[in-house]
């Protein structure tokens, strides 16, 4: 089984560590485009254009599906990734959990891009699935970047504005970014300070990698095995190149995971 992720950096690291954790014995196709990166300011079709190569890329390895692992990306051309390579490649998007921590009750604060936050998308899907709760948007400038280039004091100033954007009384954040779940336990840290309210539990941070890895293994008829035996393969296509990890991957936990696992080649 062979399972490719696509995103215009390393953002698909969240996502792609959620399959090998399901299914340690699937081959991994990671295919993302630094010489086009960022997409957020691109126009929609613009990223269409971008996608599709990324994409193209990644099912020229002849994966299983395609877990499209990125939020921009997912908004502007999942239609046009389908239209591309579907019945013959199943492809996934990602969605912001606005469901799931909506029914957690209590308000909400959505982390997102500027170009994201405030958008007709986002604001559907908190017309759609927030129900009752009380929503705040929070914009994150800067923290993708920060992310993607392992920019610590970067990571930490953006964290710190978003976190102080953040109404104290949140029960639940989105990350509405794939990127901003590589840095998930700053955040959580950052919006429980220590004038939140008493008696509030902790807030719930609420990512989408662990949702499409499983979607994507349901599209392909295939049963989480995370005791099968490990050692599959990892391919790295860096704007269609093939690579290996970048260096600002092994930053984080999610890059070590797949690095030590099944060394790019």
């Amino acid at each position: 089984m062979k399972i490719a992720l696509m995103d215009s950096g390393i953002g698909l690291l969240a996502a792609a560590a959620a399959v090998r954790r399901l299914r340690p014995d699937a081959d991994l196709v990671l295919s993302s485009d630094p010489d086009g990166m960022p997409w957020g300011p691109r126009t929609p079709d613009d990223v269409t254009e971008h996608a599709l190569a990324v994409a193209r890329a990644a099912a020229a390895h002849g994966p299983d599906a395609l877990i499209v692992a990125c939020n921009t990306a997912s908004v502007h051309a999942l239609p046009a990734l389908r239209a591309a390579l579907e019945p013959g490649i199943p492809v996934i998007g990602t969605v912001p959990a606005i469901k799931p921590a909506a029914a957690g009750g209590g308000p909400v604060a959505i982390w997102a891009t500027p170009a994201t936050t405030g958008s007709p998308y986002q604001r559907g899907l908190i017309q759609d699935f927030a129900g009752a709760a009380q929503v705040t948007e929070v914009p994150c400038p800067g923290l993708a970047d920060a992310v993607q280039y392992a920019d610590e004091a970067g990571i930490d100033l953006a964290i710190a504005a978003a976190a102080a954007l953040t109404p104290a009384d949140v029960r639940a954040v989105v990350l509405g970014c794939t990127h901003y779940e590589l840095v998930a336990e700053r955040i959580r840290l950052a919006v429980q300070p220590s004038h939140r309210p008493a008696g509030l539990p902790p807030v719930v941070l609420h990512g989408s990698a662990g949702a499409v890895a499983a979607q994507a293994l349901r599209r392909v008829g295939a049963r989480p095995a995370p005791g099968a035996a490990p050692g599959a393969g990892l391919t790295v296509l860096l704007s269609g190149r093939p690579a290996e990890l970048p260096e600002a991957a092994l930053t984080y936990a999610e890059g070590r995971l797949l690095g030590a696992v099944s060394p790019a080649r």
